[in-house]
Parts: C-alpha cells; sequence; structure tokens
C-alpha cells in the first residue's frame, strides 16, 4: 500500500476596496478599506515539474450584526473577487454598495 503524501501551500494577498461592496454569498454589505485573502493550493505529483492546483480561495472579513468585531471567513470563487475588485475600480465616488 503507498500512502499519499498531501503537499499544500497557503499564498495571503491583500485586496482594497475603495467603495462599500458585497460578494456573492455574504449577506451583508462590506465597508471600503484592505482584505485579505487566503488560496490554498495542493501539489500535483503526477508530473516530473511542480504543479499545483487551487483547493480553495478564502475572504476574511470583519463580521457585523451578532457576532461584529469577529473575523469572519468566507470561501469565494475567485473569479467573482475579481468582478467585485474590477465593479469598484470603474465605479464613480458614491455611497451606494457595489454589487455582487
Amino acid at each position: 500500500m503507498r500512502i499519499r503524501s498531501i503537499t499544500l501551500r497557503t499564498t495571503r494577498t491583500t485586496v482594497t476596496f475603495a467603495h462599500p461592496f458585497t460578494l456573492r454569498g455574504l449577506g451583508e454589505t462590506l465597508p471600503p478599506g484592505s482584505y485579505t485573502v487566503e488560496t490554498d493550493e495542493e501539489r500535483v505529483d503526477s508530473l516530473s515539474f511542480a504543479v499545483y492546483r487551487r483547493v480553495q480561495t478564502l475572504f476574511r472579513y470583519r463580521a457585523s450584526g451578532a457576532a461584529a468585531g469577529l473575523e469572519a471567513m468566507l470561501a469565494i470563487d475567485p473569479a467573482n473577487l475579481a468582478a467585485a475588485l474590477l465593479r469598484d475600480a470603474q465605479a464613480p465616488d458614491s455611497q451606494s454598495p457595489i454589487e455582487d
């Protein structure tokens, strides 16, 4: 029996929103600011060179409501995050939230 080891790596990046925004799966509007995004990737060992595939992407934010002030994480689709950042960059300077 061969035991397969799994090699994971986590990449942390910071994204910044200039306007209030929402993300798919998030039931609240978040304020402008900087947020941490963590991407977990698993090494694919079947090739002769190092290749990783994304396992999950997590968006970290401060919760509101009953959990106000606590850090929360939301598993997101990176394409939805990229779309929200694009909408934020193209938005006029107003206080209305950028909807996903």
